[in-house]
């Protein structure tokens, strides 16, 4: 298959059997054979560009490729073990790796917090992150550049790609700490940048996430009534997030409550109802592609026979609270020589070829409730963040929280979000991290060896080789 280089070496971005990009690289694919291995200088993506966003049609199609990329061949995102859930369950306290199902000494070292700075599964989250932060500015510059795309057209096509910009920068920010934020494709200026202190790469997202709010449309026309591209919902529901993550209550608080108070299109489900494609509770979903029915989170978890590259831990099984159905709805177990293994079992569809019903969820009604009710719960509304708390504890068929003042609501909403979100999208790691428990938490833990340069992950060799402004985080050099 052939590989595609766009912009020169130092800031590399490969592209491996992307089939749903060609609109955006049709002139390029027409010139190279099957097993070519073709560097393009930019001049050519600037005829591209300008052939891409000739009509409405190409630039949909454009957009819309991106996305069935993320769910097809990019490893970040799609649930598989290559991705944000999976890397950051190993390396909090959600997943063992068993060695005899899953021999990869990456995940054996990601498992117990040993990271260096050459690890494969490391340096993929940062680059392809990139590559897809490159792809949204592509569609940033082509649009702006075309004359040729309705207006309203432009407005969804830029605000969706400041969305995905955004989008991506959180997770890197979060993973590697101070990150460039890349607004640009020219790869003079992307060669030599520096990294960016978090907080503002933070300030960067929430102006992204901001302009995407205002450009966005509402509802989900512009996907054919399917969650499989953000809307100003999604926008809004990343932002909540955002102002969590950076300790802005009020705006955190006022975020949530704007896609909660959209009752028209967003409900919480039924438990066995959340992963279903288009359900009411999703925010935004990847479409599976391809035509099959099991996602890469089913794949990655559900024995086929044997226990397949990580379980559960032992003790987040236990952590669950009497009468949890979320402990019988989204787990399973095995017996393999006599030991029971437990897995995560949020996805169902396990056939390859059963029909399409479940979608990869990225964002969900029900992690908006738990950042309004830590929101609430900050500003000392304990009224208000009891109600949202109880919405998810209610959904599960468990009581009210017995949770009354301020702390012990702060716990009881920690221990929600790790039970109702596990393995989803990185939110235990992260939270751990950034409430600064995951020493306490991981501190020998099974067998991890963990020191407190280990909250962040390191930046690939191969990045700091390249450019040299780019320096290492503590503890890895």
């Amino acid at each position: 298959m052939k590989k595609l280089y766009i912009y020169p070496k130092k800031t590399i971005v490969q592209l491996n059997s992307f089939r749903n990009w060609i609109m955006l690289f049709s002139i390029i694919l027409t010139i190279s054979s099957c097993n070519d291995f073709v560097q393009i200088a930019p001049p050519v993506s600037e005829v591209v560009s300008e052939t891409v966003f000739a009509d409405d049609g190409t630039a949909i199609s454009a957009i819309q490729g991106i996305y069935s990329e993320m769910n097809n061949g990019a490893r970040i995102v799609n649930g598989g073990t290559r991705s944000v859930s999976f890397i950051t369950a190993l390396s909090s306290d959600e997943l063992l790796n068993v060695y005899e199902f899953n021999s990869n000494i990456d995940y054996l070292d990601i498992n117990n917090n040993s990271l260096n700075p050459v690890m494969t599964n490391i340096t993929v989250l940062w680059d392809e992150a990139y590559t897809y932060i490159y792809y949204a500015n592509s569609v940033l510059e082509g649009l702006a550049n075309s004359d040729q795309i309705r207006e309203n057209t432009a407005k969804q096509l830029t605000g969706e790609a400041k969305f995905i910009r955004a989008f991506f920068h959180f997770y890197l920010v979060n993973l590697f700490g101070d990150i460039p934020y890349i607004s640009t494709t020219d790869y003079l200026a992307n060669n030599v940048v520096k990294r960016d202190a978090v907080a503002l790469v933070y300030e960067k997202i929430i102006q992204d996430l901001t302009d995407a709010q205002a450009l966005l449309a509402e509802d989900y026309s512009y996907s054919g009534e399917e969650r499989v591209q953000p809307n100003q919902f999604a926008a809004t529901a990343l932002l909540a997030r955002t102002y969590l993550y950076t300790k802005d209550w009020a705006k955190a608080e006022t975020e949530a409550s704007k896609v909660i108070q959209n009752t028209g299109t967003y409900e919480l489900e039924v438990l066995n109802n959340v992963f279903l494609k288009n359900n009411s509770e999703a925010i935004w979903q990847l479409m599976t592609v391809d035509g099959h029915g099991r996602t890469e989170e089913a794949s990655t978890y559900i024995p086929v026979p044997t226990p397949r590259y990580a379980v559960l831990t032992d003790h987040f099984v236990k952590s669950f609270e009497n009468g949890d159905s979320r402990r019988s709805n989204w787990i399973d177990s095995m017996i393999y020589n006599e030991v029971v293994y437990y897995f995560p079992f949020k996805y169902k569809v396990s056939k390859w070829d059963d029909p399409i019903t479940e979608y990869t969820t990225i964002l969900r009604l029900a992690e908006q409730y738990l950042i309004r009710a830590e929101a609430r719960a900050q500003q000392g509304n304990i009224t208000g963040a009891q109600a949202d708390l109880n919405m998810i504890r209610n959904r599960a068929g468990l009581e009210n929280t017995t949770a009354t003042d301020q702390a012990s609501l702060l716990l009881a909403i920690e221990h929600e979000r790790r039970i109702e979100l596990f393995t989803e999208w990185g939110h235990r790691w992260f939270d751990l991290i950034r409430t600064g428990k995951a020493g306490a938490v991981l501190s020998g833990f099974g067998t991890k060896d963990w020191q407190e340069t280990d909250m962040l992950y390191p930046i690939p060799q191969s990045e700091i080789e390249n450019n040299l402004n780019i320096t290492q985080n503590p503890g890895y050099n």
